[in-house]
């Protein structure tokens, strides 16, 4: 499947699993998450932040898996902690999701995560 299939699959969805090793049982760990897609890039915030079970699992091993829909994409996560990228990142969430949403769920800002889609 091609990345165009999967960014088509993300279109109009709220949620995408995400599917990630364990840093210490090395097993695969589903999750579903909020997200943002924009110019071929998955950004992804995690809920507690740095202290994101997931988010920790990234940054021993940075492979996942997205799916939606059914359609599915292996790709490399990128763990971003540069505050100036935080910062943006949390911004494309409070455009699609809205500020009050953000700041009710997520209780810590301090990491995010980009996903380059192959292609």
């Amino acid at each position: 499947m091609g990345t165009l299939d999967f960014t088509a699959a993300l279109a109009g969805e709220k949620e995408v699993r995400i599917t990630t090793r364990g840093r210490r049982t090395g097993k695969a760990i589903t999750v579903t998450v909020w997200f943002v897609e924009s110019g071929g890039t998955v950004y992804l915030l995690p809920v507690n932040g740095s202290d994101t079970s997931w988010y920790k699992n990234v940054l021993k091993e940075p492979s996942i898996t997205l799916s939606a829909r059914g359609k599915r994409v292996e790709a490399m996560a990128k763990p971003v902690r540069e505050q100036s990228l935080v910062r943006e990142n949390i911004e494309r969430f409070n455009a699609k999701y809205g500020a009050g949403e953000i700041t009710r769920w997520y209780t810590k800002l301090d990491a995010s995560v980009e996903v380059p889609l192959p292609g």
